[in-house]
């Protein structure tokens, strides 16, 4: 299946253009497939983003690309990314759109020009999501990404080239290792989920802070698709010996990056912070005074997530002592993420060391 991946049949790919199911589903497209050059050039291109911003002294500069590549005829509803072009775009926050006449006439001409020559067309966009770490994964789509993938997808998808959207973390991508990136596609303006509070993954969750903080206002106007990536037996023969030979330099390499060390003690300022703003005292207290008021067990479950699901008979939305003890708790809970988060870089760092020491000592 890898190799196919690379080749398709003409023939069958027109058949599926002209007939077009995707018009008619809202969520037709379950998987994209991505090549090894695309994710490359495309976590490369969004990290230059990052340096830039940093160089220049302000923040990390979103950056915006395109998508090369088709739907499967043979598995219909999976969409092959086969390469990227980076566009020389760049924006702040959640704006970055591609506006100007000369980026697209360069666009207009590139995609004709690998239309006639690989024989595929620009299917897709991406950009990047550059902002602070937290808890949570950037990759959403903003309200000005999903306006600019509908105009797309209304252009495009009647036309037998169904077009895909996706966001790149790379600040995130540096401190895990790996590459935090996610596909999307929007839904029609009419088509609303029989399925109350689902989120674009597909889970559901009740409580509308945690799904803004997940999937930005427009969470319930997008769906996500499965990534997989894949390689010819050619690459992955080459990698297999790259593997064999190269293993002990790659043990031998630190395991984080110094961009992502740099960064370790912002992370922890930035939660020793939040704690420090939170009144430890005042919280205990006021958690105490919820817990003994009538209608809630003294086993009411973690305070992190906003309000809790028991009744109040007091007041309509309980005293004020008891917002606060919910809105503290929801601060405590979000640094306590963040400390996991950071406990679990540092324990794989310090397995890896120990790997190390076993294996050379």
């Amino acid at each position: 299946m890898t190799d196919t991946r690379y080749t398709f049949d003409a023939e069958k790919l027109e058949k599926l253009r002209k007939e077009s199911p995707w018009k008619s589903e809202a969520k037709y497209f379950k998987d994209v497939c991505v090549s090894p050059t695309a994710i490359v050039k495309m976590m490369t291109h969004c990290q230059s983003g990052v340096d830039k911003g940093i160089r220049k002294g302000g923040n990390p500069i979103e950056v915006m690309g395109l998508l090369l590549g088709r739907p499967d005829p043979q598995t219909p509803k999976t969409l092959v990314v086969t390469d990227v072009f980076p566009l020389p775009i760049e924006g702040f926050e959640t704006r970055v759109i591609a506006d100007d006449e000369d980026v697209v006439n360069h666009m207009i001409a590139l995609g004709e020009s690998l239309e006639n020559t690989r024989k595929e067309k620009f299917m897709g966009w991406y950009h990047s999501h550059p902002f602070d770490l937290g808890p949570n994964s950037h990759c959403f789509l903003s309200s000005t990404d999903i306006t600019t993938q509908l105009q797309w997808q209304r252009m495009e998808d009647p036309h037998g080239n169904p077009f895909l959207a996706m966001v790149v973390d790379p600040l995130r991508s540096m401190a895990k290792e790996t590459p935090q990136v996610k596909a999307f596609r929007v839904y029609p303006p009419e088509y609303s989920s029989s399925v109350a509070n689902e989120c674009p993954d597909g889970s559901i969750i009740a409580d509308e802070k945690e799904r803004l903080e997940k999937w930005g206002s427009c969470w319930n106007r997008y769906y996500e698709l499965d990534i997989d990536y894949f390689m010819s037996n050619s690459a992955r023969r080459v990698m297999d010996i790259l593997t064999k030979n190269l293993w002990m330099n790659t043990l031998s390499l630190n395991s984080l990056e110094s961009e992502s060390r740099k960064q370790y003690p912002d992370r922890i300022e930035k939660v020793a912070e939040t704690i420090k703003k939170a009144d430890a005292t005042g919280f205990a207290a006021s958690l105490m005074e919820k817990r003994s008021m009538p209608g809630l067990s003294s086993s009411s479950g973690p305070v992190r997530g906003g309000a809790s699901s028991g009744g109040l008979s007091s007041s309509e939305g309980g005293s004020s002592s008891t917002r606060a003890s919910s809105k503290k708790a929801e601060e405590i809970g979000e640094a306590c993420d963040e400390l996991v988060d950071f406990a679990s870089e540092k324990i794989h760092e310090g397995f890896t060391q120990i790997a190390k020491k076993s294996i050379f000592s």
